[in-house]
């Protein structure tokens, strides 16, 4: 039936196209404006965890080695800067991606949600290692004065929570529409005529 044509010459896809321009002009629209703010939220977490990288807590003896470095809270504190700035560089490419696609039809069905996916998920993971990276570097600096550090490793997690409570359930659906099941997909019940 795809290829049936209406009274007015018309396939279903080209109705379809025809009666919702505003639609995908306004998907478009809200694209463009979610995938702007997630980068300038990215690009400020790559510029961070860069920084820390090379500004680690303790600084360096004079052989410029880290002062720390036999610690396992400063591994934990590497390894998760490192994780935190790969998973937001990943996401600033993929919100670039997002930025500067074509915007065609066909595009809206799987490579712009995958994309969006992709990049709210590594943001995501990047938010939460940078909150860890912080705690870490605070837990090495503050040794022995748990009254300070604990209470602020706590606080440590709100903004890692909520941001999933902000964005979570849009990456829920996104994911559903785009990997879940279509109504192509669904068991249809077939009409048994009786003559």
């Amino acid at each position: 039936m795809r290829e049936d044509i209406n009274d007015k010459g018309m396939t279903p896809q080209e109705l379809f196209t025809e009666e919702h321009k505003d639609m995908k002009k306004k998907g478009e629209e809200w694209m463009k404006n979610t995938t702007t703010s997630c980068t300038v939220v990215g690009a400020l977490i790559v510029t961070i965890m860069f920084a820390a990288a090379f500004t680690i807590p303790g600084g360096n003896n004079q052989t410029g080695f880290p002062i720390f470095l036999n610690e396992k809270v400063f591994m934990l504190f590497i390894v998760s800067d490192a994780l935190s700035l790969f998973s937001s560089s990943t996401s600033v490419l993929m919100f670039m991606g997002i930025l500067t696609s074509r915007y065609a039809e066909e595009d809206f069905l799987e490579s712009l949600p995958r994309k969006m996916i992709i990049g709210l998920f590594t943001l995501f993971f990047s938010i939460a290692t940078m909150m860890i990276a912080f705690s870490a570097g605070l837990l090495l600096m503050l040794q022995g004065h748990s009254w300070i550090f604990l209470p602020v490793i706590c606080l440590a997690s709100v903004p890692v929570t909520l941001f999933v409570l902000m964005q979570f359930r849009l990456l829920l659906d996104m994911s559903i529409s785009t990997y879940g099941p279509s109504i192509f997909d669904r068991k249809m019940k077939t009409l048994v005529i009786i003559s």
